[in-house]
């Protein structure tokens, strides 16, 4: 996906991310953006969640939902369940505002590395895998919304 072609929302995030340069500084706002973290709704998920819905090589255990909302379009709902999950629950904020309510065939084509742009390269092999196969799992609620809407 050509830069352009990020959802706007996703884009503009960027942008600003780009203006804070210094680590701490950008740490100290995703911190302050994961505070904003509420779990999945009870109407559409319950513990224990499905295996389906976790998110593969994820060290906080994160679960991914999406409901259509508008046509073509969803609203994706997370589970952290590490307590400990900053960045998880940054991500999933993230993920949730500026992805929720796009189309879906634009979720569908947003890079797993965005999630290297929002938090830098300096993350750990495991934390960058897990933070990627979020946006993966986006992706795949995504693809599969426009999946089972082409007439058969």
């Amino acid at each position: 996906m050509v830069e352009g072609a990020l959802p706007p929302k996703l884009a503009r995030l960027l942008d600003l991310l780009e203006l804070v340069p210094d680590r701490a500084d950008r740490m100290q706002l995703l911190i302050d953006t994961a505070d904003r973290f509420r779990g999945v709704p009870e109407r559409i998920a319950r513990r224990p969640y499905p295996e389906d819905r976790k998110t593969p090589a994820c060290e906080s255990e994160v679960y991914v939902w999406a409901e259509p909302v508008a046509e073509g379009a969803l609203k994706y709902h997370f589970a952290v369940e590490n307590p400990q999950g900053v960045a998880a629950k940054a991500l999933a904020v993230i993920l949730d505002e500026t992805l929720s309510g796009e189309p879906a065939e634009r979720v569908a084509e947003v890079p797993t590395d965005v999630a290297l742009r929002i938090f830098g390269a300096e993350l750990s092999m495991g934390k960058s895998m897990g933070l990627m196969s979020m946006v993966a799992m986006v992706q795949r609620a995504a693809r599969r919304y426009l999946a089972a809407r082409v007439p058969r």
